[in-house]
């Protein structure tokens, strides 16, 4: 497996050297939400995460899945930290498989992606396992997603680390 040292700095992600995915985080997905995290501590992450993000420049992408059949619109609190961007609405669970989705990620020039979404198991690890394989390097910040089960969300995180992604957590991603 390459080095991820080549894209980073020293080996830190940093706000020039990244950008940052959030995937999913709409009513119908957080309902399903049973992975152990407290719902409210899970939201705090993500908008910790967010508002980190926009403080320091770092590009970021909205993305939602079915808003009008099935999962509703994105948290208000996380569109209330990025207003004037329009999250990219797709049909299927892969987000990955949007063109649009991965148009926005190449257009941020950046190798380094940070994750954070809704279902573990399949909304982070799909499209992580086909960013990985494109060459992007890839950064889950693990308190900032949830699974269904806590099965599910260790087993996927297990699966997307086999693959060469790299467990974060909000904090010490913010801080980084």
């Amino acid at each position: 497996m390459a080095s991820i040292l080549s894209h980073t700095d020293g080996g830190l992600i940093t706000a020039e050297n990244c950008a940052l995915v959030f995937i999913d985080h709409q009513p119908q997905m957080s309902f399903g939400v049973g992975s152990g995290i407290d719902r409210q501590m899970l939201m705090n992450n993500v908008l910790l995460l967010a508002k980190g993000a926009k403080e320091f420049g770092v590009p970021t992408i909205l993305t939602t899945v079915e808003t009008e059949s099935f999962s509703g619109p994105m948290w208000p609190q996380l569109l209330d930290v990025f207003p004037d961007q329009q999250p990219i609405e797709r049909t299927g669970m892969n987000s990955w498989d949007t063109p649009a989705f991965r148009a926005a990620v190449a257009g941020t020039g950046k190798k380094n992606i940070l994750i954070s979404g809704l279902w573990t198991e399949v909304c982070i690890t799909w499209p992580t396992l086909n960013m990985l394989s494109a060459g992007y390097n890839i950064y889950v910040v693990e308190d900032a997603c949830a699974g269904t089960s806590p099965a599910a969300h260790d087993a996927a995180l297990s699966r997307m680390v086999q693959a060469g992604a790299v467990r974060m957590t909000t904090v010490a991603t913010v801080l980084e």
